[in-house]
């Protein structure tokens, strides 16, 4: 029998879920998990977990509650780590009581792991708070959309409440709930917002009174998701006065899982909104005799070369899979392409000998021709890697073993086609080629960003003129290119 854990996701971006709920991700077996939650989350699972999304946006198609508690069941009877991950608290509006009823009927274990409520967080991080002393003592969260589409019960009482009044899910019933209050007493000069994609970059706060509030919803076309509150601290700006580099910046960032990874969270950090375009997958070479009999006779070469993240993660792997004992590196030297390959080598104990100021095939080749004295060189890397290396070692008749551990390939089923957001970037000539010949398409507003030379000839191949070229080819380059280009337009 397996288990069952009710997550709560938090509110808009990612990084407000808990760490408790963060670790479970990680090792889930299968994920299910509501539409209102950040994409990223489905990064945070293994690659073998099982994502099955099930809607529950409002106005839009979505699983039905019996169907997703039966999922539930079934997946925790075929003995898996379940999560169901739940936009908010599970408990505040999220029918997580329903999905334990179910689970108690069929002896599932579980347990629930709180999440932030939307009810009182994104008001708060678009400077409203629900509570101040003097102004209002007490805050009532209200659902303000039923199965039917009508009105919340109790609007007569609602009224007459001195406090915040929060109402989630009600912006189709606006209208009628801002009428309601007013036919029942409320002051039509009460201060009243409507914050849309709250607690994401792409928040969008629209205030007013409670008279006019629906009309310039309308006016400003807000969209679901939103929140409406109404009392006298929706007039308070406490929003963040901390101003980021790249705040009401969207980036679309493509490449491997790992690579993109760490230039989201640089960009975030620097206040962007960020979108990973994962149409690439890294696809090891689990049965790979040539790796096998190159490891086991380590001693037959005196360089091995590493042009990746990917590649020195791998080379590591198969060490402890071959049960190859690391004391037999201690006579052999490395070179690697790139800082963070350098850094992986680094936190497995190993100090690259040569690692080129430009990171590029080309550059590694040249410096080990320079520096080469004599043995052979095994170079570990991908499908697709540059002939550049090979060529001048070549060139320089030096030998060496040129065998492939990985493949980079393409995974793009369903993803939208047109890239929109200010900037995409690329951080390699496989990737621009996939993204091409899959069909995607850029924007005339979106800016190309491309980690160095032998990515923007790729880029150039495919008629791609406008873009920009980091100075230096890894993550803090390509978000320095951003940054930089962000202060230029300004």
């Amino acid at each position: 029998m397996g288990v069952v854990y009710l997550v709560g996701a938090g509110c808009g971006d990612y990084d407000l879920i808990t760490m408790r709920g963060y670790e479970l991700l990680k090792k889930c077996d299968v994920l299910v998990y509501d539409s209102l939650i950040d994409s990223k989350f489905l990064d945070f699972v293994k690659d073998t977990c099982e994502k099955i999304p099930v809607g529950k946006r409002a106005g839009q198609k979505s699983a039905k509650q019996e169907d997703i508690n039966n999922i539930l069941v079934t997946k925790a009877k075929e003995n898996n780590i379940v999560v169901r991950l739940k936009g908010g608290d599970p408990f505040v509006f999220g029918r997580g009581g329903e999905e334990i009823i179910s689970l108690k009927e069929n002896n599932i274990p579980y347990e629930v792991v709180p999440g932030i409520t939307s009810s009182v967080a994104v008001p708060e991080l678009s400077g409203i708070p629900v509570t101040h002393r003097k102004t209002a003592r007490s805050f009532t969260v209200i659902t303000g959309h039923t199965k039917d589409d009508l009105l919340p019960e109790n609007m007569e009482h609602f009224a007459k409440l001195k406090g915040t009044l929060v109402f989630l899910m009600g912006l189709n019933n606006i209208e009628k709930i801002t009428q309601s209050l007013i036919a029942n007493g409320k002051e039509k000069s009460t201060p009243s917002a409507v914050i849309s994609n709250g607690a994401t970059k792409n928040q969008v706060v629209v205030k007013g009174t409670l008279e006019n509030i629906a009309e310039k919803v309308k006016e400003n076309n807000v969209k679901s998701p939103a929140i409406i509150t109404v009392g006298e601290t929706s007039s308070y700006d406490f929003s963040r006065t901390i101003k980021l580099p790249l705040d009401n910046t969207t980036v679309t960032v493509t490449g491997t899982k790992r690579f993109s990874e760490k230039l989201q969270q640089k960009l975030y950090e620097k206040g962007a909104s960020v979108t990973h375009l994962n149409y690439l997958k890294v696809e090891k070479y689990n049965q790979n005799r040539n790796l096998e009999n190159a490891l086991k006779n380590l001693s037959d070469y005196s360089l091995i070369v590493l042009t990746s993240i990917n590649g020195a993660e791998i080379f590591f792997e198969k060490l402890i899979e071959y049960k190859i004992d690391v004391r037999k590196l201690s006579n052999i030297k490395f070179a690697v392409i790139g800082s963070g390959t350098a850094k992986t080598m680094e936190n497995h104990g190993i100090i690259p000998d040569l690692v080129p100021a430009e990171f590029t095939s080309l550059a590694l080749g040249n410096l080990i021709a320079k520096t080469y004295e004599n043995g052979k060189v095994l170079i570990l890397r991908a499908e697709k890697g540059s002939k550049d290396l090979t060529e001048v070692l070549s060139k320089n008749n030096i030998d060496y073993d040129d065998i492939k551990t990985y493949d980079v390939i393409n995974s793009s089923k369903s993803m939208e086609k047109e890239v929109t957001t200010d900037y995409i970037t690329f951080a390699s000539s496989s990737g621009v080629e996939e993204f091409f010949k899959n069909n995607f398409t850029i924007s005339e507003r979106t800016k190309i960003v491309s980690i160095g030379n032998i990515t923007s000839k790729s880029l150039l191949k495919h008629n791609v003129k406008d873009f920009i070229t980091s100075q230096v080819a890894d993550t803090n380059g390509l978000l320095s290119a951003i940054i930089n280009d962000v202060k230029f337009r300004k």
